[in-house]
C-alpha cells in the first residue's frame, strides 16, 4: 500500500521574492522576453502555484540594445489607438528604440504573460532601463544568463 502525498498550494504569505538582473543586449527579443516572464510568474520555482502571484522582481538593463534579428528594426511595428476615428498609430521597432525602448521590452513581455488578474502585479515587478546604470543596487540581483 503506498502513502498518499498531499498537493502544496503555496499561500500569499508565503511568497518570498529575489531579485534578477538581465542584460538585454545579450540574447534576442523573444528568448530575452521569455526568461523575463519565466522569473515574474515563478515558473522557475519549485514552491510555483499558478493562483498565486509567487514570482520575483526583474531589474532589466541596456533595453535600448535590444537586440532582434533579421529585417524587423524596419518591418515589425508596433500599433496603439487613441480611441478616435482614425486615431490608429503605427510606429517601427527603430522608431521606438529611439523615443522609448522600455515599451519594446514591455510589449514582449506582455505577450508572454497570462492574460488574468496577476498580470498587472507581474508587469509591475518589471523594472527597465535603457542604459547600463540601474537604480536597485542595493537589493543585489543576481545576474542572469539569457541564452
Amino acid at each position: 500500500m503506498t502513502k498518499m502525498f498531499k498537493t502544496y498550494s503555496q499561500k500569499p504569505a508565503e511568497v518570498e521574492r529575489s531579485w534578477y538582473l538581465i542584460d538585454a543586449s545579450e540574447a534576442p527579443l523573444g528568448r530575452l522576453a521569455v526568461a523575463i516572464a519565466d522569473k515574474l510568474m515563478g515558473k522557475s520555482k519549485v514552491t510555483y502555484t499558478p493562483h498565486t502571484d509567487n514570482g520575483d522582481f526583474v531589474v532589466v538593463i541596456n533595453a535600448a540594445k535590444t537586440v532582434v534579428t533579421g529585417n524587423k528594426e524596419e518591418q515589425k511595428k508596433y500599433y496603439r489607438h487613441s480611441g478616435y476615428m482614425g486615431g490608429l498609430t503605427e510606429t517601427t521597432l527603430g522608431k521606438m528604440r529611439k523615443e522609448t525602448p522600455e515599451r519594446i521590452i514591455i510589449s514582449a513581455v506582455y505577450g508572454m504573460l497570462p492574460k488574468n488578474k496577476l498580470q498587472a502585479d507581474r508587469l509591475q515587478r518589471l523594472k527597465i532601463f535603457p542604459g547600463a546604470e540601474h537604480a536597485h543596487a542595493a537589493q543585489k540581483p543576481q545576474k542572469v544568463e539569457v541564452k
